[in-house]
């Protein structure tokens, strides 16, 4: 008997448009001890396998058919009551965006605690243990103080690491984990994998990994189940799968993950394309995106940060004595120059999206200044000053759920730093823009007229790449911008990235925990862990000859990705 038995399982989403089948007609099993890994793009139904088998679809979401068995005991079909006491105690759910499943009023003690007490018969004392001591298990500093603290207080990747404890908290015997390390450097990646893999052998907990990382894949799973636009096109061991695939898209999908070993020209891209939808080119230089061009003639480093310090306050008093801080960024210097792709790397919580945002002029620093084409930007006081330099400096943040509003078409979310800095000469050379952008970043015209919630996490990204492109920056900050993005969709946007750059000038800082793609996209690459800049070095003289010792142990806990041959690729240099 397996753990956990899908059998010919059919999702469906009705709406005015007709009825939209998510996933049709799919059958797995899990055995005790196994990890089998879901992959496959955006959109093909691997987060909604999870949430269907935990009754979690969103409306109008349905089982339209199908029975899904945990240990023999069908479970599909449950009252809610009943679904209640299997979540948390018999599943665990590892959740795809941490900052939405995660609640902002209650700090993570209330959380974990809160969980522990539900799902086992700890009293308060132990679940306050337990929760400590799975705060550190998940490679949480401090875990006394940070307990004490909210959500918004912990960046993309601590929060990520709370809401895995959470769902180890009761003690399952089987975890979905949805994107589990998609916010994760490799060191903290590497010792939650270890965990979860712990836990399998152990304890013979089963897990589901739906992930689109197939270095993890490659190094985790025992099986691996391909899934395309709702179908399920390959199962098998993880050995046979990537090594040897059967299936086309299959193939495709493997040849276009990134290299880790060398740095290529271009990324390859998935060629099993069934109909329209991949991205579309345009003329450039003699597009609405290239009209900026001109404006691009600034000699010398385009971005100089100088001597940068951030604290925040974790305790306030008014007795300064008394206050409490944590030093997010210590005097970090360094310099961009135009045409240049700027990366950095390190842990999370290491300070790398907070530089981003001191650059974006979204935190004041406590110290240094940032120089943006030879104007001191911490030194405007005005709105009015700001506003040309903040149109040049777009950011894609990381968390695609939390960057748009909802209650907005995607027309619309595009359409308005366009119109707000009054770029476009009427509202018909607006949608002709927006339509452009839609279609150059894979997601095709029409897509506009829907609302962010109709897209999947990948899809939501995309968007978020081509509202940054509406104002034509001249400097883009891309925070963690293919964290949410199978290798298909990664590999369009940022072979599309690298156009922008040649074509356009485009300047870049590159923020990723994803070293693969690090080496791909960057020039150079400063490292940093606890807000100070340890190294920074050309990429390749960073992967080959690393001089800090944190460097080196970030590269070699990169994950070796164990596929099929890919030559023939042209190398760059």
């Amino acid at each position: 008997m397996s753990l956990l038995e899908v059998r010919n399982l059919r999702i469906e989403y009705p709406s005015r448009r007709g009825v939209m089948a998510a996933v049709k007609d799919l059958s797995f099993t899990i055995e005790k001890g196994e990890i089998l890994g879901v992959v496959g793009e955006s959109g093909a139904g691997k987060s909604t396998i999870g949430n269907a088998i935990i009754d979690l679809l969103s409306p109008p979401g349905r089982i339209a058919r199908g029975d899904v068995f945990l240990n023999g005991e069908k479970i599909s079909g449950l009252t809610r009551e009943q679904m209640r006491a299997v979540r948390g105690s018999r599943i665990g759910f590892i959740f795809q965006d941490p900052m939405t499943s995660l609640n902002p009023l209650f700090t993570v003690e209330q959380q974990l605690v809160e969980t522990i007490l539900a799902n086992t018969d700890a009293t308060a004392e132990q679940a306050f243990e337990k929760a400590l001591s799975l705060m550190a298990a998940v490679g949480i500093p401090q875990p006394e103080l940070r307990i004490k603290q909210y959500p918004h207080q912990f960046s993309g990747g601590m929060r990520q690491r709370v809401v895995i404890a959470i769902a180890l908290s009761g003690d399952p015997d089987l975890i979905i984990a949805d994107e589990p390390t998609t916010a994760l450097d490799v060191s903290i990646q590497d010792q939650i994998l270890e965990l979860i893999r712990g836990l399998c052998k152990d304890r013979q907990v089963g897990c589901m990994l739906v992930t689109h990382d197939m270095g993890v894949v490659s190094n985790v799973t025992d099986r691996v189940a391909v899934m395309y636009r709702g179908d399920l096109v390959e199962i098998g061991s993880t050995e046979q799968v990537l090594g040897k695939p059967n299936h086309p898209y299959t193939q495709s999908l493997i040849a276009a993950v990134p290299r880790s070993d060398v740095k290529l020209v271009r990324f390859p891209l998935v060629s099993y394309i069934e109909e329209a939808g991949e991205s579309h080119g345009l003329d450039l230089k003699n597009h609405w995106l290239g009209q900026a061009m001109s404006e691009r003639q600034y000699e010398g480093a385009l971005l100089r940060v100088e001597d940068v310090s951030l604290r925040f306050t974790t305790k306030d008093s008014l007795f300064a004595a008394r206050r409490k801080y944590v030093q997010a960024n210590n005097h970090v210097s360094f310099e961009i120059h135009e045409g240049e792709t700027f990366g950095l790397v390190g842990e999370s919580g290491s300070g790398k999206s907070t530089i981003a945002r001191v650059i974006a002029g979204l935190y004041p620093p406590n110290e240094g200044r940032v120089v943006f084409e030879g104007i001191d930007m911490t030194a405007l006081k005005s709105e009015k000053e700001r506003r040309p330099l903040r149109r040049q400096m777009q950011m894609v943040f990381q968390n695609p759920y939390s960057s748009m509003n909802p209650r907005m078409k995607v027309a619309d979310i595009i359409a308005e730093p366009i119109r707000f800095h009054q770029l476009a000469d009427s509202e018909q050379q607006i949608r002709q823009i927006v339509g452009d952008l839609l279609e150059h970043v894979g997601l095709g015209s029409q897509a506009g007229f829907k609302y962010p919630h109709e897209f999947s996490g990948g899809q939501r990204q995309r968007i978020s790449i081509a509202r940054a492109l509406a104002t034509r920056p001249r400097f883009l900050i891309c925070d963690e911008p293919t964290s949410a993005l199978d290798v298909s969709v990664q590999a369009q946007i940022l072979n599309l990235l690298k156009d922008l750059q040649d074509e356009l000038k485009l300047t870049m800082l590159f923020i990723s925990h994803d070293l693969p793609v690090i080496r791909q996209m960057c020039d150079r690459i400063g490292v940093m862990q606890h807000g100070t800049l340890l190294e920074v070095a050309p990429t390749e003289q960073l992967f080959t000859d690393p001089q800090h010792e944190y460097s080196r142990k970030l590269i070699s806990l990169m994950p070796e990705f164990k596929g099929m041959s890919r030559e023939g690729l042209q190398i760059a240099g």
